[in-house]
Formats: structure tokens, sequence, C-alpha cells
């Protein structure tokens, strides 16, 4: 399989997973915006609410990143950027 077909399998997986929890932080006024996947390792943004929540870093750990590898079991690590 083409290594670029294998990155685009990647990045939907995670788009998928972070689809399946945008409405539990919408609800609270925030969003996650994707910004890369290198090496197995997500890079997100956390927006609105998000960004100030002293939930932020459980939110990341507990909720995002296990969301990611449920999906996409070959990421890694999943990191977090303002």
């Amino acid at each position: 399989m083409p290594q670029d077909k294998i990155y685009t399998d990647l990045v939907t997986k995670v788009l998928n997973a972070l689809e399946s929890i945008r409405p539990f932080l919408n609800k609270d006024g925030g969003d996650i915006e994707l910004v890369d996947v290198k090496n197995n390792v997500v890079t997100v943004k956390l927006l609105g609410n998000c960004v100030q929540c002293s939930m932020s870093l459980s939110t990341m750990k507990f909720g995002v990143e296990q969301k990611i590898k449920e999906f996409a079991p070959e990421i890694t690590e999943v990191i977090s950027v303002s």
C-alpha cells in the first residue's frame, strides 16, 4: 500500500475520532482542531472554552487521546498546542 494512502487513512481515522467527541466539547463551548499527524503522533489545538478550562489536561489524556487511540491504535501520542 502506498505511503500516502496509509497517511490519508490514518488522518481519516483521527478526524473520525475527533468528530465523535466534538459534540461533548461543543456542549461546553469548546472545540478541537487537527493540526498534524506525523510519525504516529497527533497534534491538536483546543479551541473556545477548552483553551482556558482547568479540566483541559484531563480532557486531552482521558478523552481525546483515548478516543483517537480507539479509532487509530497505531497512534502513540496526542499533544495539544496553543
